[in-house]
């Protein structure tokens, strides 16, 4: 989740797991664009919902017909208790795979990624993140309960054989892992060390991945979460900041493993489109009591800032809270999901290459993460 540790802390005493008690949410379908045909086919978005609510939902946006399919888990599963489960963290495709990481049900849901069908649920404890390598995916874990706790201890990534979708080994990391990428047959992982504030981690781990072994730390900043690999080898690491005196931050680890710019832009998500990253920024100010909402667009080939809006028709007044943001790999149209209050439904905002919206549509709870699909979806 992208929020803030200290507001999580009050919603941790609800229990997270799959349960009866709460009614799905019925599916919807909504047209929205006019139909195209592309490469892509389509893209899924995990709604996170709110903790202890097991409401995280799964949408799903079809360019053929440019109809937009709400919560099309439960008719494609309805053997699966109550949908989803409780926080969805992270999605990603491998593969004719879907992987949804559900992190307060401590389990990755494994999907057909043609049909959304459930295939199996690996259990790892309070589990974040999801990459891959070869035959591999890698799951960081906070390893832990899902509390606040000074002493909370180190977290770990997962190593899952992806035919078997069994849990193979586990390599110990820093304190609450993050965000992961891989560069050069080495996954490096953002340490946050959320749950110890004030004491966070300020450190990304390197795991050499022939034999699945730390070899060393990379000094940063405090509360570390979003890693980007980009064309060049360089990996782009965000900093939360402490949410009051230290400010959240976007940092470059070069091809040497050395820190070597200080972009001086705040950063809650990003995601690389060619030489293009896109990052907003939903910075605390505690002395405003306020949120500092800003975007901008950094060329990877310069790492200079090109421009400090990917919005330029003035929609982003609409938003009221963005918590996720996607590019589409041929059209380069942009995605930015608005979670507003964090209680009711969240908004889709789809703009053109330029900067001006082209359609929106009412999401799940909190929505949070897409992933593009090169497959259409069966059977809508």
């Amino acid at each position: 989740m992208n929020r803030l540790f200290w507001i999580g802390a009050m919603l941790l005493a609800v229990a997270a797991c799959r349960s009866e008690d709460d009614p799905a949410l019925p599916p919807t379908v909504t047209p929205v664009a006019p139909g195209e045909s592309g490469a892509v086919k389509g893209f899924f978005l995990l709604n996170e919902a709110n903790m202890g609510s097991n409401k995280a939902s799964l949408d799903y946006f079809d360019y053929e017909s440019g109809e937009y399919h709400k919560n099309i888990f439960p008719r494609r599963n309805p053997g699966v208790v109550q949908e989803l489960g409780d926080v969805g963290n992270d999605i990603q495709i491998r593969g004719s795979k879907l992987y949804a990481v559900i992190n307060c049900s401590h389990l990755v849901e494994v999907m057909d990624a043609g049909s959304a069908t459930h295939l199996a649920a690996i259990s790892i404890p309070n589990c974040r993140y999801i990459a891959f390598h070869e035959g591999y995916a890698y799951v960081s874990s906070y390893a832990g309960p899902v509390q606040i706790d000074p002493n909370a201890r180190l977290g770990y990534v997962a190593k899952v054989d992806t035919a078997s979708l069994a849990v193979v080994d586990t390599c110990v990391v820093g304190y609450q892992p993050e965000e992961m990428v891989v560069r050069d047959g080495k996954l490096y992982v953002a340490n946050s060390g959320g749950y110890r504030v004030p004491d966070y981690d300020n450190t990304v781990s390197v795991i050499d991945l022939a034999t699945f072994t730390e070899t060393k730390k990379i000094t940063v900043a405090i509360n570390l979460h979003r890693l980007e690999l980009d064309a060049h080898g360089n990996i782009y690491v965000t900093s939360r900041g402490d949410y009051k005196n230290t400010r959240s931050n976007t940092y470059i680890i070069d091809a040497n493993d050395m820190v070597s710019d200080n972009l001086h832009l705040a950063a809650s998500n990003m995601t690389i489109a060619g030489d293009s990253l896109y990052l907003y920024g939903t910075e605390w100010r505690q002395a405003a009591g306020a949120y500092s909402v800003t975007y901008a667009i950094v060329n990877t080939r310069t790492k200079r800032v090109v421009s400090r809006s990917f919005i330029t028709d003035g929609t982003e007044k609409r938003i009221e809270m963005p918590y996720g943001v996607a590019v589409n790999p041929e059209t380069r149209e942009i995605f930015v999901a608005d979670a507003k209050d964090y209680i009711t439904p969240g908004t889709l905002f789809c703009f053109a290459p330029d900067g001006k919206l082209k359609w929106e549509v009412t999401t799940g709870d909190i929505p949070a993460h897409v992933v593009f699909t090169r497959k259409r979806l069966s059977n809508l």
